[in-house]
């Protein structure tokens, strides 16, 4: 099976996620960071998770799941490690046509989590479509070596360049040319270079 790599916009979608342990806990910080509406259905949360519940006002559910608590759904997260509860969600997301990931159950997702390495807007995911998540830590921690947070300043001078361009120039062919010389290797190193000097004048000051 080949898989089909997509980067979901899920501001303001709601996204249930069942179970309340270190599990769910770990598929929170993602989520929160896009946006997302999200709501927990379990009849206990751990400690750490009550906080987070408490911290950034999240909807939760105290009760175990049921049919029909994937309602207006549009993403779910099966976090449990009981297999039968994975598959249940599985089944009424198929179902709703609801997208599915049920953590360490491979059987009863209809997408993984990649491995993913950001720099601010620079976003770099590795999937082994589930046969590897070790190889895909390895090449996620050789990449952020390779991609330092560098990366995110200089994305948002590329875009604030092309947004310039576009603007200015009405041939698409030129500003085409012109993005590609600005996100080329050498205008990276000359960014650098620029940002180094200018950081150093200002220490100096």
């Amino acid at each position: 099976m080949t898989l089909f790599p997509a980067f979901l916009k899920l501001e303001n979608r709601q996204v249930i996620i069942i179970g309340g342990g270190t599990l769910a806990e770990s598929k929170l910080p993602a989520l929160l960071e896009a946006g997302a509406r999200i709501r927990l259905i379990s009849p206990r949360l751990s400690p750490s998770l009550t906080a987070k519940v408490r911290a950034h006002h999240l909807d939760w559910w105290p009760k175990l799941y049921e049919p029909g608590d994937l309602a207006g759904a549009f993403l779910v997260i099966a976090a449990t490690s009981i297999p039968e509860v994975n598959a249940a969600v599985f089944r009424e997301a198929e179902a709703r046509s609801i997208l599915c990931n049920a953590v360490d159950d491979t059987d009863n997702c209809h997408f993984f989590y990649g491995s993913i390495v950001q720099r601010g807007d620079l976003q770099i995911a590795i999937s082994t479509n589930g046969k590897s998540p070790a190889l895909a830590q390895r090449l996620r921690k050789e990449l952020e070596e390779q991609f330092g947070p560098e990366y995110a300043a200089w994305l948002e001078w590329l875009g604030a360049a092309r947004q310039i361009l576009r603007a200015q120039n009405s041939e698409p062919e030129l500003t085409t040319k012109w993005l590609h010389l600005l996100a080329s290797r050498p205008m990276f190193d000359k960014f650098l270079n620029e940002s180094a000097s200018q950081n150093s004048k200002q220490g100096a000051a």
